[in-house]
Order: structure tokens, then C-alpha cells, then sequence
């Protein structure tokens, strides 16, 4: 394992973390409903760069992360992308930021991109799908296959569940998936695993969202698992079964959120989450009921 500020190889896979946005996003309790006393407990270290120093909100990051594995270039959760209408989400709506000037400053053009991944269909993981053209959207990345799990693209889509008057998702499937898969580049996964290459694999992790997948890394002699939004904040390694507010089945992500935190702590996985500003992994360990951390990596 070879760590710098922004970057970390694993075996022969190299991981880089891309940065859109930072800020704070809301009350510990109001984001994680019944994690006041975990926060309390942990609040000398969450002050560290997880909890803002003047309102007490949480810190979080929205960021992709670039991976370079077999010969290939692999985005995993490509933000929420620039010129969004989302009236559910306000602090999502209307970006400009520079988030293709800094994936070209971690060395990665559009055209280089072989995979991009979701690990859920929600706003803020599927934005950069896309971009604004002549009025329209295509694919940001126009070489690249859009790994999406069906279970989302079901439930989000036009026929799905999930479909209310009040919510953001008829937008976000409008300007962010539909057009990847009109485009012929969606890949709409199902089943116990999907096998990118020899080092990467997706395994479900439902609860979040019904498709909630974590992406598995293998290579060599290290591990780790790409969380996607089963983690917001440190906080829940210390109590694992709080569930964010925007959990669809809060009991089934505690669930999984559990199962997979377990297995980082016996099998040695950097736990690599979406959404921590600051340091963005960790390894981890058993203690008690939860989960402390080891070491923070990248």
C-alpha cells in the first residue's frame, strides 16, 4: 500500500480522490436520527474535520473517486454535476464548479474514462453521468460504460415506486440516466456480484436505496470496499445501526451497513465511504457493538 495526500495504490490499482463540493449538511440528529449519544461520545475526534466548528452541522464531501485498474480508467460516483434543477435538494441546484478541470488535473479527460460507476441512483452519485449539449444532456464520458443496478433504475425510473410529486427523482433520472441508457452505454446490473476485472467486483448493499451496491477491491496482498453511502460520517463505526434520514429502509442499511463493516474489520478492507471531507478512508476494527478506527489513509 503507497499512500500520498490525495491518492493510494492498492496492489496494482491505483485510487484518486476528486473533490466537487464540501460543506456543511445538516444537525448530526436530524441527518442520523438516534446517533445524538454516539456524536456526544465521539465529538473530540468528529470535531477533526467531520463536524463544522461554528454550527455543530456535519462535515461531509461530495467527491468521485478515479481508479486506474487493468489498463483501465474507472470513475465511482460521479457527483452531482453542474446546471441541476433539484427543488427537494436546494444546496444541489444550480452548481458551476470545476469538477472536469479537476479530474483533468488528476490526469483524466472525459474521453479516457472506460467505466464509470454508480453505486446508487441518487443525486448526488449520478450528476457527472452528464453534461449540458446544445440544449440537452449526453454522457460526460463518451467512451465509457455506466455500470447502474436495476434495482435503482427500476425503482427511480419512470414506472418506479419511488415516484412522487415532491421529490427530485423524476429530474435526476430525466437529465442524469436516461440519457446514458438511450445513449447504449448503460449497464443495468442485477444479481450477487457483478466482475469488473480480476481486482474489482459489485456486491449489493441494499437498504439505502433498494440497488445500494459497495465495490469490492482485491489486488495482491490488499483489500478494500468503496462504501458508496452506507457511511455519511465516522460516526456510524461508533453506532452502525443509525441509518441516514435519506436511507429508503433504514433497518435494511443498518443491515448491510453491519454485514459490511464486519467483514472490513476481519478481512482488513480500507473502508472507503463517499462522503468524508478530511480524511477519507479508514481501516478499521471490532469494538464493543461498533467500530473504531485504526488508521485514516488518503
Amino acid at each position: 500500500m503507497v499512500t500520498s495526500s490525495e491518492s493510494v495504490t492498492l496492489g496494482d490499482v491505483e485510487i484518486v480522490r476528486v473533490e466537487e463540493v464540501r460543506g456543511p449538511f445538516g444537525a448530526p440528529g436530524d441527518l442520523f436520527p438516534g446517533i445524538e449519544d454516539a456524536w456526544r461520545a465521539g465529538e473530540e475526534w468528529l470535531a477533526r474535520g467531520f463536524q463544522d466548528s461554528g454550527s455543530g452541522a456535519v462535515l461531509a464531501a461530495v467527491q468521485a473517486w478515479v481508479l486506474r485498474s487493468a489498463g483501465r480508467v474507472v470513475v465511482v460516483d460521479p457527483g452531482v454535476g453542474n446546471g441541476r434543477e433539484r427543488p427537494g435538494t436546494p444546496h444541489f441546484s444550480g452548481f458551476d464548479t470545476d469538477f472536469l478541470g479537476r479530474l483533468a488535473r488528476a490526469g483524466v479527460r472525459p474521453e479516457d474514462v472506460d467505466l464509470v460507476i454508480n453505486t446508487h441512483v441518487h443525486g448526488d452519485h449520478v450528476g457527472w453521468n452528464t453534461r449540458q449539449e446544445n440544449g440537452g444532456w449526453v454522457p460526460t464520458f463518451p467512451n465509457a460504460r455506466y455500470l447502474v443496478p436495476r434495482a435503482d433504475h427500476d425503482f427511480y425510473g419512470p414506472r418506479g415506486a419511488a415516484r412522487t410529486p415532491h421529490d427530485n427523482h423524476a429530474l435526476l433520472f430525466a437529465d442524469s440516466i436516461a440519457p446514458v441508457v438511450e445513449s447504449g452505454q448503460a449497464v443495468l446490473w442485477e444479481g450477487d456480484s457483478y466482475r469488473i476485472d480480476a481486482s474489482l467486483v459489485l456486491e449489493p448493499a441494499p437498504g439505502h436505496t433498494p440497488g445500494s451496491s459497495v465495490l469490492r477491491l482485491a489486488s495482491g496482498t490488499d483489500r478494500a470496499v468503496f462504501v458508496g453511502d452506507l457511511l455519511h460520517s465516522p460516526a456510524q463505526f461508533l453506532a452502525p445501526s443509525c441509518s441516514s434520514a435519506m436511507c429508503v429502509d433504514r433497518a435494511e442499511s443498518a443491515a448491510s451497513r453491519i454485514r459490511v463493516l464486519q467483514r472490513a474489520a476481519d478481512e482488513n478492507e480500507l473502508v472507503i465511504p463517499a462522503h468524508f471531507p478530511g480524511p477519507g478512508a479508514a481501516e478499521i476494527r471490532r469494538d464493543g457493538d461498533g467500530f473504531a478506527v485504526s488508521r485514516w489513509r488518503v
